[in-house]
């Protein structure tokens, strides 16, 4: 007996979203979009120049036609040479545009983040060439510094490795083991943007400028029952706070659940995708963090948007030649 097993109409390079899919922006839609250099380039340049190129030469805004055998743009009327990867992360690079457009959506498609290492993989390129991209990369991903109002939890964290078991002993031992790690102040607006810092220990002196530069007075400010919280009322905040040691966490709408998830998510990922973090760069990683964060909700493309975002816009007289 044969059978007739009809064709699917599904069209496999346009898969269907569930509405429930966190997907927005897919590889195979990556690829139509930035299929070479020259439409990473073209993407660039009305990115960068979103009213045209202005041409100091001519002293308005003119067309300007692609040259063949170099990443630039000359005016029609007098030649005059616009570089648009001046004073962006592709300035100086000998790596194909594309990968370095690959490389920023591989960045962005991952929840916690990707390794250099990773990286090297996924583009066949040295690991030199690939620790300098990601780095490049990462550089965009600062964070806010809009002032924070309404209700803003606050913590901190360390961050660091773990004992080996045996290791620890003693509360002693515990905390020096503690002095090993680097410790770690964050604020969250809840429904809003976190903000995370390295900080040189817990204490008010650390700390407090961080709150005051970041959140505007009379907000409020939820904490744990850490004592340094305290003079918070004296700083022009209204405070309470959640008695931890008493192994209470959630008292109505008082609790540290929002940035505590934060610093999860942080931890996680470092453990994950980095395996360790020394403190000489934990900032920068707690920029990105911070940024997916913050950036979550992103538009069309997603968090590949919010990168690409990020992406210094330019006149011509700075980026011409």
């Amino acid at each position: 007996m044969w059978y007739i097993y009809a064709m699917s109409r599904v069209d496999r390079n346009n898969p269907i979203r569930s509405s429930a899919s966190e997907s927005r922006y897919t590889l195979f839609e990556f690829d139509r979009e930035f299929p070479d250099d020259a439409a990473c380039l073209e993407w660039l340049v009305r990115y960068r120049y979103p009213d045209g190129i202005y041409c100091p030469k001519c002293e308005k805004v003119t067309k300007h036609h692609r040259e063949k055998k170099r990443p630039s743009y000359s005016c029609q009327f007098c030649g005059h040479r616009v570089h648009p990867m001046v004073g962006t992360i592709f300035e100086d690079s000998a790596t194909s545009l594309r990968l370095w457009f690959y490389a920023i959506y591989l960045m962005a498609s991952t929840r916690c983040g990707i390794s250099a290492k990773q990286l090297e993989r996924e583009l066949g390129v040295t690991y030199k060439t690939a620790w300098r991209m990601f780095k490049q990369i990462r550089s965009l991903l600062t964070q806010d510094d809009e002032p924070m109002q309404g209700e803003v939890e606050v913590d901190e964290t360390w961050v660091g490795g773990k004992p080996r078991a045996g290791e620890v002993r003693t509360k002693q031992e515990a905390g020096k083991w503690k002095d090993r790690k680097t410790p770690v102040f964050g604020m969250v607006e809840r429904q809003g943007k976190v903000a995370a810092y390295v900080v040189p220990n817990s204490r008010q002196a650390s700390v407090f400028p961080i709150v005051q530069q970041r959140v505007l007075p009379r907000s409020l400010v939820y904490s744990d029952d850490f004592p340094m919280y305290r003079g918070l009322r004296h700083r022009g905040y209204r405070h309470q706070s959640v008695n931890h040691s008493q192994k209470v966490y959630v008292m109505g709408d008082v609790h540290t659940n929002t940035i505590e998830g934060f610093f999860a998510l942080l931890k996680s990922g470092i453990r994950g995708a980095y395996h360790a973090v020394s403190p000489k760069y934990l900032q920068t990683y707690l920029d990105e963090f911070a940024f997916r964060y913050n950036h979550r909700d992103a538009g069309e493309r997603g968090m590949f948007s919010a990168f690409l975002g990020r992406l210094p816009t330019a006149s011509s007289p700075e980026t011409s030649l």
